[in-house]
């Protein structure tokens, strides 16, 4: 993939991220923005050894496109954040428990839900096709294990270029950051280098 396809993805991850952040800012307590975007072309083996070092664990929502230009893409929330997403997102916190409990997956499921939504709307659009995503699923564990998740509709050994979008909530002085990481394939990067732009 050369430099332009590169500021192909990356204008149109900034563009609905952007535009996603304003609308939930508009409708939180907190204030939503985008905080860094990086396209890079690696295989998942890369990718887990760049997280691997963290020992970060996470809650990731994961949206599965299939089709003609399949892909796939989440959200990582820490868990331990989930007090001041609650906060900035409804206005109120949840109780701090040990784990999740269904309200608090079903509060990052539904805020996963809104955030890949709009990238994958920015994409369809600019397709001019149509996307149907599997149901958002809600997984907790270690980074390898998420990321593995990822790659594994699309062949784990070959590479694709991995958008990175990273996402700061801010609420009562305090911001938490959750992470957007999507992983396009080949057949899709070609067909948005060969559509209109402008």
């Amino acid at each position: 993939m050369d430099t332009g396809n590169y500021r192909i993805l990356e204008d149109l991850a900034r563009a609905s991220m952007e535009k996603c952040m304003a609308r939930l800012s508009r409708v939180s307590a907190g204030k939503w923005g985008v905080a860094g975007i990086s396209v890079t072309k690696r295989s998942m083996a890369e990718v887990v050894r760049h997280y691997a070092g963290t020992g970060r664990t996470g809650t990731a929502v994961y949206f599965e496109v299939t089709g003609e230009y399949p892909f796939s893409s989440m959200v990582i929330f820490r868990p331990e954040d989930t007090e001041i997403i609650s906060r900035g997102f409804l206005g109120f916190s949840f109780s701090r428990l040990p784990g999740l409990n269904q309200a608090q997956e079903l509060l990052l499921s539904e805020l996963g839900n809104i955030i890949l939504n709009a990238f994958i709307s920015s994409l369809s659009n600019e397709l001019k096709r149509s996307f149907l995503p599997s149901a958002p699923k809600c997984v907790n564990g270690e980074a390898r294990f998420l990321l593995e998740a990822l790659w594994s509709p699309l062949g784990a050994e070959q590479a694709h270029s991995v958008v990175t979008i990273t996402l700061d909530l801010q609420c009562d002085g305090v911001v938490t950051r959750s992470e957007v990481v999507a992983v396009i394939p080949e057949s899709l990067e070609l067909a948005l280098a060969a559509g209109p732009r402008g």
